[in-house]
């Protein structure tokens, strides 16, 4: 199995946190966190998944947890704080879950799950999404997904960016082959980090019921639910969800700001 190394920034000094980028987004969506992770006293570490950002697409069988692990060896990173943002997430519960001595605090944004079965929104959408791809009209799907994935709080600005990172995903994916990634067995109840899953009140059902059931899976995991977010908190209220993750971190990592 061939490997690429991610695409990433890395800065700063103290405890580690790594943070994994929804698949509407590539590293840049945490541009609103990264200062304030940094003036809060962390090594902040972001990437780039397969296909998105500055990383190629794959060209060989891959899984995104793996080239994670792989980053983290490159730089000499034994144990970190892992935040994941939707399909980041799902990344870092799988990460959390098979390598639980790398993972020091988990909190997840809206974070898909291993082998969750999509509900009925969620199917409609990916079904209207390949529709529009399919027809050609890409602009009209990049457009589905700032409809879908951003919540009522999220300005003009933010929607040019996820704009702009979306379209450029759609055109890294679509001029290569798919390459799927293998399907490993995940076992939630052995993260043993602590766990805190955030959910956003205007989301899709299915991300509220997985942040929910969170608890039950995951030994100790603290649900939330942002009566103000929908999909992506991060970028809707950037300060309001800084706040919260650091609050969060700073509590498990033994790390004072």
């Amino acid at each position: 199995m061939r490997r690429t190394l991610l695409a990433h920034d890395d800065d700063g000094d103290g405890p580690e946190v790594l943070l994994l980028h929804s698949s509407v987004c590539d590293r840049r969506m945490w541009d609103p966190q990264w200062r304030l992770f940094l003036d809060a006293g962390f090594r902040v570490l972001r990437c780039d998944f397969r296909g998105f950002g500055d990383t190629p697409a794959a060209d060989a069988p891959y899984r995104d947890a793996d080239d994670v692990v792989e980053l983290l060896d490159a730089l000499g990173i034994g144990r970190t704080a892992v935040v994941g943002s939707s399909s980041g997430g799902r990344v870092a519960l799988e990460l959390a879950a098979r390598r639980p001595e790398r993972v020091t605090a988990l909190a997840l944004l809206n974070a898909g799950a291993p082998g969750h079965e999509p509900g009925d929104a969620l199917r409609a959408f990916g079904e209207r999404e390949s529709a529009l791809i399919e027809s050609g009209d890409l602009a009209g799907a990049v457009e589905l997904n700032v409809a879908t994935w951003l919540g009522p709080d999220a300005d003009g600005n933010t929607k040019a960016m996820v704009r702009l990172m979306q379209r450029h995903a759609f055109d890294v994916q679509l001029a290569a082959d798919d390459v799927e990634q293998p399907e490993v067995d995940i076992d939630l109840g052995r993260i043993t980090a602590p766990t805190l899953a955030v959910a956003g009140a205007h989301d899709l059902a299915d991300f509220r019921a997985i942040a929910a059931a969170l608890p039950d899976a995951v030994p100790g995991a603290r649900h939330v639910e942002l009566d103000w977010a929908g999909h992506l908190p991060s970028l809707e209220r950037p300060a309001e969800t800084a706040a919260l993750l650091l609050d969060f971190l700073t509590g498990h990592t033994g790390h004072t700001r």
